[in-house]
C-alpha cells in the first residue's frame, strides 16, 4: 500500500512540475517544450527567464516522501491557486506604487500651495544689519566693550585709594572728553538696537496680525459660510480710555482746566507705587529693580472687567494671558523696552505715555496713570535735570482739576523724610480730589509706634488734608511672591494687627488693597460724571469755530488731513512714474545722446582730439587716436555713459514732475512731498553693473570701424565737428576776453578801463600774433628762443614778463588759432567725401578729424540706444519700486509727514478732523454711559 501511495503521488508530482513549467515558460511568448522528467532542470535557454520553474519545482519536490518529505504534494488546483496569489500580489504592487506616485504628487502640490501662503520673511534681511554696515557695528561694539573694561579696572585701582572721581578721568581735560566718548559711544549703540528691537516688534505684531486674519480666512473657507460681521460692544472704561488717548494726541500743551478724569499715582521712589497698582490690577505687570529707578515715563493703565485676565498695549495686536508666568515676563520686559525707547538725548525720564489695557473678573474700571517716583537726590548715571524734570511732570498730571490724586507713602520709612506730602498739598491744598495710600504697614508696625501710624492713617500727623486714608501690604519683600498671595498676606496681617484692637480708631473699610480700588474706582466715575458733559459741550464749540474758519479760508475744498493729502500726492507720483515708461524712443534718443556728449566733449577734445590734431602728420594723428580711443573704452567710457543715462533718466523724470505743475489740477501742497520722494528715490537708485560691462563690448567694436559709409553719415560728421569746434571756441573767446579786457569800442561806449594786467597781456599777444603770422603751422609750444624774443621785445615797451606768464598767454592765443583752422579743415572736407572713398588715408585733403568725430558720433549713437533699451526695460522698472519703497517708509513716518506736508490749510484740518473724533467718542461714550445709570 505504501508503494502505491508513493507511485501517485510521483505521478501528480510529475503533471504538476509540467503544468508549472509551462505556465512560467509562458512570459517568453513561445510556449517551450519541456522534459517530463519532474527532476531535470529545463532548456538552458529559458534557465534564466524569470526562475519561476525553479521554484515550482523545488516546491514540489520539497514534499517528497522518499527524500523526507515533510508534507504531502499539492495538487493541480493547489498549483493553480499560487499561480492566481502571485499574480494577484503583481498587480496589488502596480497599485500601490500608482498610488504613492500620484499622491506624492497631490502633496508636493499641496505644499507648493501652503509654502506659497506662508508670510515673507524678506524683512529679516532689511531688520539685520548686514555686509559693512554689520561690520561696523561689531567693530563699534568690542570698542565700547574694552573702554567699559579699561573704566572698570581703573575704577578698581582708585576705589582702593577712595578717589573714584579721578578714576572716571574728571580732572583732566584729555581724561574728560575719552569719558564723553564713551558715552556717546554707548549712547549711539543703544538707540541702534532700540531701533532694531523696535523694527522686530513691528514686525512680529505684523505677522501676528496677518496670522489671525489667515486663521479667520481659513475658518471661513472650511465652514463655507458666510458670516455677518458683528458688532462687538465696547466697554465704558475702554470708550473713556481712548476718549483720553485722543485728548493726548490732540494738543501736548491743552488747557488743565479741560481735561478728563484720571487716577495719578504719585510717591516717592520706592515707596510701593507700583505694586499699589499691581494689586489693583491684579497682576505683576511692571519690572522691578534693586534700589533702581524702573518706571522711567507715565504708564496709563485702563483697568476693566473681562472673562479673561489679559494685558495689551494700545498700540499692538498682541494680548498677553495675565495667568501665564512666561507672557508675564515678556509683558514686564516689553515694559520695560517701551520705557528704555522712550527716552533719548541723554534723559533719565520721558514725558511719553505708555498706554495699556488690563482687563480680568472683578477688576474695577478705571483709568491710571503711574508717574515716575520723586527723588531727593540724584546718582551719577542720571540727567543733571532728573529730579526737576520727575517735580514738573507730577505737578503737570496733579494740577489737572479733575485728577484723582493717588498719593502713597511709605510705612517703614519716617515720616519726615516724605517728599510726596508737600507737592500733593501745593496741587490740591484742600485735599478735595486727594487719597492718601500707606504702604508696607506690616514693616511700620514692627518698626513705628502704632499711634502714630493712627495719626497718620487719621490724618492728624501730616498738614496735608485728603477725601480718604488707607493702609495696605504691598508683599513680604520676596520677588516671586504672586498677587494671591500678597493678598492673603494682606487680609491675614490686618486680621491679627495691634491696630485693630478695641481702642483703635482705623475703621476695617480703611485696610486692605480691595476696599483701596473700590473707593477710588467710585470716586473716579462720580468726578466722570461731573465733568464729562461740559467737555463734550467745549469741543462742540471749537468744532463749530473750527467749522467757520475752513468755510471762510477753504470754501471750495474739502477738510483732508494728512493721511488723506498722503495717499492722493502717493497716486499722483505713481501715475508720473508710468508716465515715464511712455516716453517716446526719439525723445530717449535726443535726451541720451545730448547728456553723452555733455559728458564725453570736454575728455575728447582736450585728451583725444588736441593732442592728436597737434602731433604734426596725419600717420601720427591716426595712431595716436587708435590708442587713445581703446584706453578709454576699456577705461572710463563705460562708466560716463552710465553715467549719463542716469542723469538723462533723472532729468525726464523730474521734467515730468515740474511739467504737472503746468496742470490745472495742481496742487502745490504736495510739492515739497513729491520733491522729497524723488529725490530720496534716486539718491538710492543706482544702475546695474552689468551695464558697463555690456556698453564696453559693444563700444569697442564701434570704434574699430574706421571708414565712413555713404555721404549722409559724412556729412553729420562734418556738421558734428563744426559745432563742436565753434563751442570750444565760444569758450575760448571768453577766456580771451576776460584774459585781454574789452575792445577798443567797448571801452568807448561803456566807459571801461583796461587793468594793468590785462595792458601786459596785450602787449604779449601782439608779439605771439606776429609768431603765427609768420608760421600758420606752428607747433603748440614756443621754443626757447621764441620766448627770449618776446621777453626782450615787450622790455622795449617798459612790460617785464617771466617766461611761464607768456606760456600762459600763448595757450588760448594758440587754441583760438587752431580752432580757426580746424574749422577750415572741415569746410574743405565737406565736399571731398569722394575723394577719401577712393584716396582713403592717401587723401590729398587731411580729413582724420573728420573720421575722428564720425567714430565719436557712431559710439554716441550705439551707446544711446543700448542705454535707452536699459532705461526702458529694466532702470524704469527699478526707480518705480524704489519710489514705492520710499512712499511706503514716508507712510509710516508721522513725522517726516508732518514735516512735508505742511501749511495753514492742513493744520486746520487736521485740527478740524482731530476735535470732530473727539466729540464723537465723547457723545458716544455719554450716551454708554446714561445708559448704564
Amino acid at each position: 500500500m505504501l508503494r502505491i501511495y508513493q507511485n501517485s503521488y510521483r505521478r501528480t508530482a510529475k503533471r504538476a512540475v509540467v503544468y508549472s513549467t509551462k505556465v512560467a515558460c509562458c512570459n517568453h511568448s513561445t510556449l517551450c517544450s519541456i522534459t517530463s522528467h519532474p527532476r531535470r532542470p529545463p532548456h538552458s535557454q529559458h534557465a534564466s527567464g524569470n526562475g519561476r520553474y525553479r521554484r515550482h519545482e523545488e516546491f514540489l519536490l520539497a514534499g517528497n516522501p522518499a527524500r523526507g518529505w515533510s508534507i504531502p504534494p499539492p495538487s493541480r488546483g493547489y498549483g493553480m491557486l499560487v499561480v492566481r496569489i502571485l499574480r494577484g500580489a503583481l498587480k496589488l504592487r502596480y497599485l500601490v506604487l500608482g498610488g504613492a506616485i500620484g499622491g506624492g504628487v497631490s502633496l508636493s502640490k499641496k505644499y507648493e500651495d501652503w509654502k506659497d501662503g506662508l508670510p515673507d520673511m524678506k524683512w529679516l534681511q532689511d531688520a539685520m544689519p548686514q555686509g559693512e554696515r554689520w561690520s561696523q557695528f561689531s567693530k563699534n561694539l568690542l570698542e565700547v566693550g574694552a573702554v567699559v573694561k579699561n573704566a572698570i579696572d581703573i575704577a578698581k585701582e582708585d576705589l582702593a585709594s577712595k578717589t573714584t572721581v579721578a578714576a572716571l578721568g574728571i580732572t583732566t581735560d584729555e581724561s574728560r572728553k575719552k569719558f564723553e566718548m564713551m558715552q556717546n559711544q554707548v549712547e549711539t549703540l543703544q538707540t541702534e538696537i532700540m531701533n532694531v528691537q523696535i523694527k522686530y516688534q513691528k514686525e512680529l505684531e505684523k505677522m501676528e496680525k496677518e496670522n489671525r486674519d489667515l486663521r479667520t480666512q481659513f475658518l471661513l473657507l472650511k465652514t463655507n459660510k458666510k458670516t455677518s460681521a458683528k458688532k462687538i460692544k465696547k466697554s465704558l472704561i475702554d470708550m473713556y480710555s481712548e476718549v483720553l488717548d485722543e485728548l493726548t494726541g490732540y494738543d501736548t500743551g491743552y488747557t488743565m482746566a479741560d481735561h478728563l478724569p484720571r487716577v495719578v499715582v504719585v510717591g516717592d521712589q520706592s515707596s510701593g507705587k507700583t505694586s499699589v497698582l499691581e494689586s489693583i490690577a491684579k497682576a505683576r505687570i511692571f519690572p522691578r529693580g534693586s534700589g533702581e529707578m524702573m518706571t522711567r515715563a507715565p504708564v496709563k493703565v485702563t483697568l476693566a472687567e473681562g472673562p479673561y485676565h489679559v494685558a495689551q498695549f494700545r498700540d499692538s495686536e498682541r494680548e498677553y494671558d495675565l495667568t501665564k508666568e512666561s507672557d508675564l515676563a515678556e509683558l514686564r520686559r516689553e515694559v520695560e523696552f517701551r520705557m528704555r525707547a522712550s527716552v533719548r538725548g541723554g534723559k533719565t525720564v520721558s514725558n511719553e505715555v505708555i498706554s495699556m489695557t488690563v482687563k480680568g473678573p472683578g477688576l474695577q474700571r478705571m483709568v491710571l496713570v503711574d508717574l515716575p517716583g520723586i527723588i531727593s537726590t540724584m546718582t551719577v548715571d542720571m540727567a543733571s535735570d532728573t529730579k526737576d524734570s520727575i517735580h514738573q511732570m507730577t505737578k503737570h498730571y496733579m494740577s489737572n482739576p479733575n485728577a484723582i490724586i493717588l498719593c502713597i507713602q511709605d510705612g517703614s520709612v519716617d515720616a519726615e523724610r516724605s517728599n510726596v506730602t508737600d507737592l500733593v498739598m501745593q496741587c490740591d491744598p484742600l485735599g478735595r480730589r486727594t487719597i492718601f495710600v500707606l504702604t508696607k504697614v506690616d514693616l511700620a508696625e514692627e518698626l513705628a509706634d502704632p499711634e502714630r501710624i493712627r495719626k497718620i492713617l487719621s490724618g492728624k500727623l501730616f498738614p496735608m488734608k485728603a477725601l480718604g486714608y488707607y493702609a495696605v501690604v504691598t508683599g513680604r519683600g520676596r520677588k516671586d511672591d504672586s498677587i494671591e498671595a500678597i493678598r492673603q498676606y494682606e487680609e491675614d496681617f490686618f486680621k491679627n494687627s495691634k491696630l485693630f484692637h478695641r481702642r483703635g480708631v482705623i475703621m476695617p473699610h480703611q485696610v486692605t488693597s480691595r476696599n483701596l480700588s473700590m473707593a477710588v474706582s467710585d470716586r473716579f466715575w462720580k468726578m466722570v460724571r461731573e465733568t464729562i458733559e461740559q467737555q463734550a459741550d467745549a469741543f462742540k464749540a471749537t468744532r463749530f469755530n473750527l467749522e467757520t474758519e475752513w468755510k471762510n479760508n477753504f470754501p471750495r475744498l474739502r477738510e483732508s488731513g494728512r493721511d488723506e493729502l498722503f495717499d492722493k500726492a502717493k497716486g499722483e507720483i505713481l501715475d508720473e512714474v508710468v508716465t515715464l515708461s511712455q516716453i517716446s524712443a526719439k525723445k530717449w534718443d535726443d535726451t541720451l545722446n545730448t547728456k553723452l556728449w555733455e559728458k564725453l566733449s570736454n575728455y575728447v577734445f582736450e585728451n583725444i582730439y588736441l593732442p592728436a590734431a597737434q602731433s604734426g602728420s596725419q600717420n601720427s594723428f591716426n595712431t595716436m587716436v587708435d590708442i587713445k580711443l581703446r584706453q578709454w573704452a576699456e577705461q572710463a567710457l563705460p562708466a560716463k555713459s552710465v553715467e549719463a543715462g542716469w542723469e538723462a533718466l533723472q532729468q525726464e523724470f523730474i521734467s515730468l514732475m515740474d511739467h504737472s505743475k503746468k496742470s490745472q489740477d495742481h496742487d502745490g501742497i504736495f510739492d515739497q512731498l513729491k520733491a522729497a520722494v524723488v529725490d530720496e528715490a534716486i539718491r538710492r537708485h543706482s544702475w546695474e553693473d552689468k551695464a558697463i560691462d555690456m556698453l564696453r563690448v559693444i563700444q569697442l567694436n564701434t570704434l574699430e570701424d574706421r571708414f565712413v559709409h555713404d555721404k549722409a553719415e559724412w556729412d553729420q560728421a562734418v556738421k558734428f565737428l563744426e559745432t563742436s569746434v565753434n563751442a570750444k571756441l565760444v569758450q575760448t573767446e571768453e577766456t580771451l576776453a576776460q584774459m585781454f579786457g574789452p575792445g577798443q569800442m567797448r571801452r568807448l561806449t561803456h566807459w571801461q578801463y583796461l587793468t594793468q594786467d590785462q595792458q601786459k597781456r596785450r602787449s604779449v599777444k601782439n608779439e605771439l600774433d606776429k609768431i603765427l603770422k609768420n608760421d600758420a603751422k606752428h607747433l603748440p609750444t614756443l621754443s626757447y628762443d621764441e620766448l627770449t624774443t618776446v621777453r626782450k621785445n615787450v622790455q622795449r615797451e617798459n612790460v617785464d614778463v617771466d617766461t611761464d606768464y607768456i606760456r600762459q598767454t600763448w595757450f588760448p592765443v594758440y587754441r583760438k588759432h587752431f580752432l580757426h583752422q580746424a574749422l577750415q579743415r572741415a569746410k574743405e572736407c565737406r565736399k571731398a567725401y569722394y575723394l577719401y572713398t577712393q584716396q582713403g588715408a592717401e587723401c590729398e585733403i587731411s580729413c582724420s578729424d573728420v573720421v575722428l568725430f564720425w567714430r565719436i558720433q557712431q559710439v554716441i549713437k550705439i551707446t544711446g540706444n543700448a542705454l535707452r533699451q536699459q532705461v526702458i526695460n529694466r532702470e524704469a522698472r527699478r526707480l518705480d519700486k524704489e519710489i514705492k519703497a520710499v512712499l511706503d517708509e514716508f507712510s509710516e513716518d508721522d513725522d517726516k509727514k508732518a514735516h512735508l506736508l505742511t501749511g495753514k490749510r492742513v493744520l486746520l484740518a487736521e485740527e478740524l478732523i482731530k476735535v470732530r473724533q473727539i466729540q464723537e467718542k465723547l457723545e458716544e461714550f455719554i450716551n454708554s454711559l446714561n445708559q448704564e445709570k
